[in-house]
This record gives C-alpha cells, structure tokens and sequence, in this order.
C-alpha cells in the first residue's frame, strides 16, 4: 500500500471510530457525498429550496458521483465536456455532454463514468421538495 493510501487509510479509521463514540454509523456518514469524497464535492449553497454541489472529477471516475449512487430531482450545469458511460436501470449508454449543458432530472439511480481524457467540473442543484434526501456518494 502506497504511503499516501495508508495515511488516507489511518484517517478513515480514526473518523469512523471518533463517529462511533458519537452513536453515527459509517453507513449513516457514507450516504453524503461531500463526507464521502470531500475532495471531489463542495457544497456552494445550501438552504430551503436547494443544495447546489460542485463536482470535479478525472478520467476513470465518476461525473456525479463514484459507482452506483441516488441523486434527488435535481438540474446539473456542465461546467465542461465529458465522455461518459451512463448505466441506469441496467441499461448502459455512452452519452457526449458538451461544455455549457444545463438538464434537469427526476431523482435517479445511476453509475456514470468518464470515459474521455480530461476531468469535469459540474454543478448539481438538488431541488428540496417535501421528500428531499440528499445525492449519495
């Protein structure tokens, strides 16, 4: 194990144990994607009606998030472009986002993986309805 994956490794492990002197789970803690992967994910605003996250990934990883993961009705703004792959109700597709492209979408279980060969940066507003929870990591 590399030097910086062991210290990565220790920190983790001192986390969940200080967690757990407070009666939080590591499942309870896994669920947000900024305590997940604070280096990918930054919270720009949060309040009433949204929760609006930053996203900065690279080749091989996730453009919203890492493997399979929830996000709740949400818009995602592209920031740049990305190749990806797209898997959603067992179904993949490869899917070209251009830079500047702005959707919305009902909440959703899906994998996307950047396929291309540079990182992404997104914007994702999750619309607070009475049901809110927020993404997964």
């Amino acid at each position: 194990m590399a030097h910086e994956d062991c210290k990565q490794a220790l920190s983790r492990r001192q986390a969940v144990a200080l967690l757990a002197a407070f009666g939080i789970t590591e499942e309870a803690v896994a669920q947000d994607p900024v305590t997940v992967d604070p280096r990918s994910f930054r919270v720009v605003v949060d309040n009433d009606s949204v929760r609006v996250l930053e996203y900065k990934s690279r080749p091989g990883l996730g453009v919203c998030g890492q493997g399979m993961h929830f996000h709740p009705a949400h818009v995602t703004v592209s920031l740049t472009g990305a190749k990806l792959k797209k898997t959603e109700n067992g179904k993949v597709s490869l899917v070209d986002i251009p830079p500047g492209h702005v959707f919305y979408a009902p909440a959703e279980t899906h994998a996307a993986e950047v396929i291309g060969g540079s990182g992404t940066r997104t914007y994702i507003v999750e619309l607070k309805g009475k049901d809110w929870k927020p993404s997964t990591g």
